[in-house]
């Protein structure tokens, strides 16, 4: 089997970023994208996965973190994109449960070509009392900004479900985030696997574009 890795660099007059991986890693990560959260989530998300990924992104943060969070979902979309190919032999389809605590992410993907992310959450989360500047600032807003580019660039549905206790008054986001991206890493390394029943894309049209 070819080796499924991909560089990707994008730079605008917002961001400058580099993404490096390899699908079929054993979860080494460097990432540096100066937003500390992000980070972190994006090392769970490969070390679990079992991608090997470095991440070099530089943006304009003096004005805020959603250029630089929104781009590293683009870049790093369009990098499985490519490192993936024509899809051939992959099994398509991931999905998993994780908990963490009384919060529980239910991730299901597709590796479709036709990029979407939904969300559903049956018990709405409370907002946390948090102060600003933890975790800068970083909600579960610019999260969702994160994985559509990142769904939509590379091709794939993701839905997600997230649950958690009706009892529970304040969610912390990094309880909220940490399964998802765990779940995602999963998910998608699932997905990417390659089916040896499989001879060809796994698509009746023949194509996943």
């Amino acid at each position: 089997m070819e080796k499924r890795i991909a560089e990707v660099k994008r730079k605008t007059k917002e961001t400058n970023i580099t993404v490096t991986l390899n699908v079929d890693g054993s979860g080494k990560v460097k990432i540096d994208t100066s937003i500390g959260i992000l980070d972190h989530m994006l090392e769970l998300f490969a070390f679990h996965g079992l991608f090997d990924l470095n991440i070099l992104a530089k943006g304009d943060l003096k004005v805020d973190i959603h250029h630089t969070n929104e781009d590293v979902g683009i870049v790093l979309g369009e990098a499985f994109k490519k490192a993936l190919g024509d899809k051939k032999g992959i099994r398509r389809f991931g999905s998993v449960s994780v908990p963490m605590e009384d919060v529980t992410a239910n991730v299901a993907v597709d590796i479709s070509g036709r990029g979407s992310f939904k969300l559903t959450q049956p018990t709405p989360l409370v907002t946390p009392l948090i102060k600003k500047e933890d975790h800068e600032k970083y909600d579960f807003g610019f999260a969702e900004h994160f994985f559509e580019a990142f769904a939509k660039h590379l091709g794939m549905n993701f839905n997600l479900i997230i649950t958690n206790s009706p009892l529970t008054v304040v969610v912390d986001w990094h309880t909220v985030l940490e399964p998802v991206f765990k779940g995602l890493g999963i998910a998608l390394d699932q997905a990417t696997q390659i089916d040896p029943r499989r001879k060809g894309i796994p698509s009746t049209k023949g194509v996943i574009d």
